[in-house]
């Protein structure tokens, strides 16, 4: 059975508070799992929601055949679809520029997900949904980032 994670990031301000958040849709319906942190960006909470995803997938192998992950982030599907990952593995973690990578702890935790998710075969893609275009899950998600991103401020007194 196909089971889809839209997943979602959102900040205020960047860097600033921000929020991250997953829906599972199945043919049992859908589940929410989401968080937050302090002081992030944008795309490391899009990039969070996706490993978080990941993570998820691998804690509950045994109820998967096949995923798929749907963002809304260039940023992070094209690392993926486009192999930006490999060229970074092979330069070092490096951009074409020499620039550290952004967000690597996260890109490497992204890998080993996914290694694990190969090893035990479960097949897995990665596709880009426009945001804010009235994807019923998307717009869940992202809901769903934005209320952890209310609670971060809340969290680091940031709100009046």
């Amino acid at each position: 059975m196909l089971i889809r994670f839209f997943t979602d990031g959102a900040c205020s301000g960047n860097p600033g508070p921000g929020g991250w958040a997953f829906i599972i849709y199945d043919s049992h319906g859908c589940k929410k799992v989401s968080g937050n942190e302090c002081e992030t960006t944008n795309n490391r909470m899009e990039l969070t929601a996706v490993v978080e995803a990941l993570r998820y997938i691998c804690d509950n192998s045994t109820m998967f055949d096949v995923c798929e992950i749907i963002s809304d982030s260039s940023y992070v599907v094209n690392a993926i679809n486009n192999q930006w990952i490999s060229r970074w593995t092979i330069n070092g973690w490096k951009t074409t520029r020499g620039d550290d990578i952004k967000n690597k702890d996260l890109w490497l935790s992204f890998k080993r997900y996914v290694s694990i998710i190969d090893n035990i075969g479960i097949p897995l893609s990665f596709k880009k949904v426009k945001g804010h275009s009235g994807n019923t899950f998307n717009e869940q998600a992202d809901e769903e980032a934005r209320r952890q991103c209310e609670l971060a401020k809340e969290e680091g007194g940031m709100l009046e």
